[in-house]
Order: structure tokens, then C-alpha cells, then sequence
């Protein structure tokens, strides 16, 4: 078991960071075995720059993301249900295409109630610590079985002969499975877990399902992956046999991309099967809710106000109308327009740094088409928050020894049921700034955070 090592603040770019860091604990080649094991065949992109050892950040930093994550859910929350009376009456206030129109519970209440049970906001660390820039509220959000196998690696090269690790850090599936466990007796159904999903779509495969169906089943909950023609199962059959609750791992956009059909899932719905996150979510994964809590609603108590403006970046939905910056008003647009470098252009539905405008990267007129198209679909404009660095060593292919350098994390916490669920990080591994994503970079990496 390898122990903590110093490394000097004044690279690490932060103090949030903190100014300790596991050292790797095996050969580079056992690492990239290790590591590329883990997730062989689900469907995970090939890098050829892969972490050494777990990013770490002191407990306090840890505690602190959780905590401020679930209140800004509660309040994401909350603000997306007070649009509007109904799930219907939001979609025309949201704009939503007609594709989301659909999947819904025959029980509104339910549908509400269970929205949020799965959640993974996006941070990064900018000059004055955590900036929430976007929240992803789904039951297909990425993160979940990557972290899941980073730290599966790690647990197994740190911990002593004792089991002991020099680090925390909740097992996702674990929280995973305990929410379904806390579900199935609020509900007071079985605790049988169907996981929906389908590898037709671009960048999944069988087995990134069957990974938690496994995990679940081997910790003594019923888990079973189906593919949508195969959902009839969950309900078709006796009451004993019947998969009453379920994870919904997937996107409308996505299935339809992929000619992926969602009766079967509507028909389970209808036969009383809670998937979550409920479509409902969909209200609560909009950037445009961030945008009209950024804003202020009425409702808020001044230590409500006050977390928000500390831990959220500056946004706004994006109109033609007067709002406030900075404690002074100005028409949104102009200002828009003419404050091009210190501002983010994002679409309300888009994922995976898709439909991301950054200012700073582009020209003025570029900058101004994108405002344009910004007004015609529903979008948001957010201040640039620009990253700071932290220190991590990495293991390029080839390599015997591994390497350090700084990168720019986006940290992903995830909690299911409100129960922190570890901490998923992409970056670049060249140390480069902008969009951050997982998927369609050379320089694309991930991996775990734990705390130390």
C-alpha cells in the first residue's frame, strides 16, 4: 500500500485541491491492465492516457460538494415543478419538442415525486472554490459504471492486509442498489430491479448493463437488463416474477437517433413500473432551470439566495429582455453581444459538450450567430468560469513510468436517493482548457476522486 506524497500548492493551481496526493502503487503495465479490464467491451472509449492512482481532495472539499450538491438539487427542484401545474403545462413553458411528450406515469404524483433520484451535477473549481456550470438529471447519465471500475481498481492496489484503503469513497453501485432497496419499501413492492436500456445505441453495449445487473445480483438483489422488446417480461407475467421498479438508462434523443422504440417502455409504465428518473426529470435536467434559479424565485430565503449565488456561475435564459449583472440592470442581449469573452452560450437540452458556445473560442461573428440561434431554440447564456488545475500522474501508452501533470477536472458527483455515490472526473490529459468530455477526444481521460 502506497502512502500519501506532498506536492506544491503552487502547481496545483488551487487550495481547494489540498496538498496531498497518492503516489501509484504498481507498475505502469499492471495499472493499464488493471484499468482497461475493468471496462473491456461496454462500449467505453479507448485512451491511450490512463490515470495512475485516484485523484484525491482533503474530506472537508469532499463533504462540502455533497452538501451543497443536494441543496441545489432540492431547489433545482422545486423551482422546475412551481413553472407550472402540470407536466403538460411545463412542456409549452419549456418549449420542449414534442418528443418528450410522452413516457409519463399514469400517476402525476409519482412522476414528480421520483425525479431527481438520480443525479449528477458538473463542477469545476474557478478562483473562489466550486462553481456548479450544469446539473444532469437523468437515469442515463454517464459516470456510474466508470467510476464504479476506477475504484474498483484503486480499492484493489491500496488496501492493506487488513482491507484498510488510505482513502473514502462510496461504491456507486452499492448507493446504487440501496436506493432500489429503499424504493421497493416505500413503495412496498418486491425488490426487483429491471435496468432499461439498449445497446443499439451508438457507444453502449450489453455488457455496460449487465455490469450493474451483476454487481446487484451478486450483493443479493433481482437485477435484470432488458432491452425494450423484451420489457413485456417485467409485467406479463405472474405477480411473483414482475421487475416493479427499474432503472430508465436511457434518452428519448438517443433511442430515436438509434430507431430505438419506447412503446414497450410506455406499456410498462401503464402496468405500474417506476423507472426512474421519471420523465419529470427531464424539467429538472434543463438548463433553462438553472437558469430561472441563477435568477431568484420569490420563494427563496436569503441563505437559499446566498448558496446560489456563492456556488452557481452567473446564468440566465437567454431573451430579449432586461435582467440583472452584477448588481446593475442591462438589456440581456446587448450585453450578451458585447461581453462575448467572459460568457457560455448552451443549449437548454444539450449533453456531452454538445451545443456549447465558449465565447472566448470563437469570433465575434460566430459569437453573434450562435446568440441567434441561442433566442430560436431555448437556451441559456452563463458566465465563463474559468478552471483551475489540479496535479495527477497518469500513464501514457508505451510508457513504463508514469508521468504528472496539471490538469483542468470536471468533477461529477452522483447521488442516487439523495446519498452521495462517489465522484466521477473527465479532463485532458494534455493539460489543455474547453469543452470536457469523455467521448471524441484524443486527449479524453477519467477517473475517480476520492477523498484523503
Amino acid at each position: 500500500m502506497s502512502g500519501t506524497d506532498q506536492v506544491n500548492l503552487a502547481t496545483s493551481g488551487h487550495p481547494w485541491f489540498g496538498d496531498r496526493y497518492l503516489a501509484p502503487a504498481a507498475p505502469g503495465d499492471m495499472i493499464r491492465q488493471l484499468i482497461r479490464n475493468g471496462l473491456r467491451d461496454t462500449g467505453w472509449p479507448y485512451q491511450s492516457v490512463l490515470p495512475a492512482a485516484p485523484m484525491t481532495i482533503p474530506r472537508a472539499a469532499y463533504a462540502q460538494i455533497f452538501r451543497v450538491a443536494g441543496a441545489l438539487v432540492e431547489l433545482l427542484r422545486r423551482t422546475a415543478l412551481e413553472t407550472a401545474s402540470s407536466n403538460r403545462e411545463r412542456l409549452a413553458v419549456y418549449r420542449m419538442p414534442d418528443s418528450e411528450d410522452q413516457l409519463w406515469m399514469r400517476d402525476p404524483f409519482l412522476d414528480e415525486r421520483y425525479a431527481d433520484c438520480v443525479v449528477r451535477p458538473d463542477l469545476v473549481i474557478g478562483s473562489d472554490g466550486p462553481r456548479f456550470v450544469e446539473f444532469n438529471v437523468s437515469g442515463a447519465l454517464g459516470g456510474v459504471i466508470e467510476t464504479q471500475s476506477r475504484l474498483d481498481v484503486w480499492q484493489e492496489l491500496y488496501a492493506d492486509e487488513d482491507g484498510h484503503m488510505p482513502f473514502r469513497s462510496p461504491d456507486p453501485l452499492a448507493v446504487r442498489a440501496e436506493m432500489f432497496r429503499s424504493l421497493s419499501a416505500e413503495l412496498a413492492v418486491a425488490p426487483r430491479v429491471a435496468i432499461v436500456g439498449s445497446a443499439r445505441v451508438a457507444g453502449a453495449s450489453s455488457r455496460y448493463f449487465e455490469v450493474e445487473a451483476e454487481y446487484h445480483r451478486s450483493h443479493g438483489l433481482t437485477t435484470r437488463f432488458f432491452e425494450p422488446e423484451e420489457l413485456h417480461e417485467a409485467w406479463d407475467c405472474p405477480p411473483h416474477l414482475r421487475y416493479p421498479i427499474g432503472l430508465r438508462n436511457f434518452t428519448i434523443p438517443d433511442w430515436v437517433d438509434a430507431e430505438v422504440p419506447t412503446a414497450p417502455v410506455q406499456d410498462a409504465l401503464d402496468h405500474g413500473c417506476l423507472l426512474v428518473g421519471t420523465q419529470t426529470s427531464t424539467f429538472l435536467h434543463t438548463k433553462l432551470t438553472m437558469g430561472l434559479l441563477s435568477e431568484g424565485r420569490p420563494w427563496m430565503s436569503t441563505a437559499e439566495r446566498e448558496l446560489v449565488d456563492r456556488y452557481l456561475p452567473w446564468t440566465r435564459v437567454l431573451s430579449d429582455r432586461p435582467t440583472e449583472v452584477g448588481g446593475r440592470q442591462v438589456d440581456l442581449l446587448p450585453y450578451v453581444v458585447s461581453n462575448r469573452e467572459r460568457l457560455v452560450l448552451k443549449e437548454a437540452l444539450g449533453d456531452c459538450g454538445k451545443q456549447v458556445t465558449i465565447g472566448r473560442e470563437v469570433s465575434a461573428s460566430v459569437w453573434q450567430s450562435a446568440v441567434d440561434a441561442g433566442i430560436a431554440a431555448p437556451s441559456v447564456v452563463q458566465e465563463f468560469v474559468a478552471p483551475r488545475t489540479c496535479r495527477v500522474a497518469l500513464i501514457a501508452d508505451g510508457a513504463d513510468e508514469h508521468h504528472y501533470a496539471d490538469v483542468a477536472p470536471v468533477l461529477g458527483p452522483l447521488l442516487f436517493g439523495g446519498r452521495p455515490a462517489g465522484v466521477f472526473c473527465r479532463y485532458r490529459t494534455d493539460g489543455s482548457t474547453g469543452i470536457v468530455t469523455a467521448r471524441g477526444l484524443a486527449s479524453s481521460g477519467d477517473n475517480v476522486m476520492v477523498a484523503i
